[in-house]
């Protein structure tokens, strides 16, 4: 069998296994489109203001956010806990005793978890465009697919590398909650960041939630002129990448921490 059809293969048995969990759907895609309905009911659509002071609807405001997040849930947090899932049941310790190569085993997950995301994120366009009238951006659409690519590839890089540190199948989903949901709240994805101290805000900066809510921000902006593409941001987050990557091919575990 090609390496490309090896390929499909375990892309198409991840994809299976991925939309037969009632959990990964609903902390993948459900989740986040309850947060975008919720934020934009509770606090209404009026008109917010961004940090360049661009008067915007509710509903555009919170948009950025919630790509981010359900990018981040799809490739950060569903990914990591199935990995753990499958390293403890043993399912993974018996993959290394079958030709299929390492590599290909990796690329089918993040390939999986990436389709996942561009799903969603198409999800919660639509629903911001039908439902709220956001406006769908055109001359940042590159930007946007940029901050997809690097945002899908650093947390996915960071599930793997994350994975090796969790000790248990049960203790899987707390843990990245308890490493997210901080985050969500600093970054500014939950509450109005004109609301959070300076100090919480710069310690944000240094981490990649933040840095890729501001990428897709720019990306939504109408005041954005030019392609929107945010460097630093997106170089802050693929440094991350980079880091989880050499951390997941060095110290991913195969084998259950029982054995």
């Amino acid at each position: 069998m090609s390496t490309a059809s090896l390929v499909r293969h375990q892309v198409r048995y991840d994809g299976k296994t991925y939309w037969r969990s009632p959990s990964t759907i609903f902390f993948a895609f459900v989740l986040p489109i309850m947060f975008l309905i919720i934020f934009v009911t509770v606090f209404g659509n009026q008109r917010m203001e961004l940090a360049d002071g661009q008067l915007v609807s509710g509903a555009t405001y919170y948009l950025p956010g919630i790509v981010a997040l359900g990018l981040i849930q799809t490739t950060f947090t569903n990914l990591a806990v199935s990995l753990t899932a499958s390293r403890e049941r043993g399912l993974l310790k018996r993959l290394r005793t079958t030709p299929l190569p390492t590599w290909i085993f990796m690329a089918g997950r993040i390939i999986t978890s990436a389709a996942a995301a561009i799903l969603l994120v198409v999800v919660l366009v639509a629903i911001g465009r039908v439902i709220y009238g956001v406006a769908v951006p055109t001359t940042t659409i590159a930007a946007g697919l940029l901050a997809l690519i690097v945002g899908t590839f650093t947390f996915s890089a960071l599930a793997f590398a994350v994975s090796t540190a969790i000790p248990s199948q049960d203790a899987a989903l707390p843990i990245m909650n308890a490493i997210t949901l901080p985050l969500y709240f600093i970054s500014g994805i939950f509450i109005p960041q004109e609301l959070i101290p300076d100090g919480v805000r710069e310690v944000a900066q240094v981490f990649p939630v933040k840095r890729l809510y501001d990428a897709f921000l720019t990306v939504f902006d109408p005041a954005t002129t030019g392609a929107g593409i945010e460097l630093t941001d997106l170089g802050i987050v693929a440094g991350w990448g980079l880091v989880a990557t050499i951390v997941g091919t060095t110290a991913f575990r195969w084998a259950p921490r029982t054995d």
